[in-house]
C-alpha cells in the first residue's frame, strides 16, 4: 500500500495525520508542497483544492486529516 501525504511544515493537522500514522506505524512519503513546486501541482491534480493536508492512500484521496477515513482505508481498529 503507498500512503502520501501533501503537507506544510506549519499546518497542525498535517502534523497530527504524520503522528498518527508514526503511531500506527505507517510507511509514507512525505512531500512538502510549500516548497515543492511539483508536488503542490501533483496535490491540486489529484483533490482539486489547495488545503493541506492531502492524503493519498493507494489512490484514494483524504483532504484534511479524517481519522474515519484513514481507519478504515488502511484497516486500523
Amino acid at each position: 500500500m503507498v500512503v502520501k501525504i501533501y503537507s506544510t511544515n506549519t499546518c497542525p493537522y498535517c502534523v497530527m495525520a504524520k503522528e498518527y500514522f508514526d503511531e500506527h506505524k505507517v510507511v509514507y512519503q512525505d512531500f512538502d508542497v510549500a516548497g515543492d513546486m511539483k508536488a503542490r501541482e501533483e496535490m491540486i491534480q489529484k483533490s482539486k483544492q489547495m488545503g493541506v493536508p492531502v492524503i493519498d492512500i493507494d489512490g484514494k484521496i483524504i483532504v484534511g486529516f479524517d481519522k474515519a477515513k484513514i481507519d478504515k482505508i488502511l484497516d486500523i481498529k
